[in-house]
């Protein structure tokens, strides 16, 4: 007997038909995924960077030793409490202590960073004697101090040799670079708001130098202090 024409094969009742896939339908739903990936991964990128570690440059010797032009670090922003873009700081957790490298808001312009140390907290009275510092009328030690023109015993300069006294007031706190005699820090444009600190600097990641892009290995890991 003849097979109708256009009938299926005959089977013995247990063979089941494949779905024919839909290819169109597979490559929107793999774009999606990665959409949906990228986007998560971009907003975990901006909360990590806004609330918890900041990655910087420094593009300047005014932090020299401690700090080289072609450093790149870590600033930890959680370290002093919780800033938020356009408010300022609204959670505190501490404040800034003399001897910590910060990140804040340049005052004179609001659309730079600065990194300095600091040298005064809330209700200190600084002074500057022949580039001595003086806290509340008592030399301190100065391990980070570096001067490109000597001690400055016989000094005349101000404000960078001699400057002060001046009383940091309750809000603000007093920063130098540790480059002495080439930093433009609170000895001239005074003093830096506390809720303008962005953070605390803590490791350098990367670094080479700024003329022939020469790794620096040996400063790769090391801890800002």
């Amino acid at each position: 007997m003849k097979r109708a024409r256009g009938s299926a094969a005959a089977g013995d009742g247990n063979e089941a038909v494949a779905p024919v896939a839909d290819t169109e339908s597979q490559q929107k739903s793999t774009f999606r995924e990665y959409a949906e990936a990228l986007f998560v991964a971009v907003l975990l990128a901006l909360f990590i960077r806004t609330f918890i570690v900041q990655a910087f440059k420094i593009p300047s010797g005014s932090m020299l030793p401690t700090l080289q032009i072609g450093d790149h670090i870590l600033v930890s922003k959680l370290r002093y409490g919780i800033r938020v873009p356009f408010l300022g700081q609204v959670v505190k957790f501490a404040d800034p202590r003399r001897g910590d490298i910060i990140v804040f808001v340049y005052p004179v312009d609001p659309q730079k960073d600065f990194i300095k140390r600091v040298v005064g907290a809330p209700g200190d009275q600084i002074e500057v004697r022949h580039k001595r510092i003086f806290v509340n009328d008592t030399e301190v030690e100065d391990p980070w101090g570096h001067f490109v023109d000597g001690p400055g015993t016989d000094s005349r300069l101000t404000p960078r040799d001699n400057f002060g006294p001046v009383e940091v007031p309750e809000d603000k706190i007093f920063v130098m670079g540790d480059n002495r005699d080439r930093s433009y820090d609170s000895r001239f444009w005074g003093f830096v708001p506390l809720d303008e600190v962005k953070g605390k600097a803590f490791l350098i990641y990367w670094s080479w130098d700024g003329i022939d892009r020469w790794v620096r290995w040996e400063r790769l890991g090391d801890l800002i202090r």
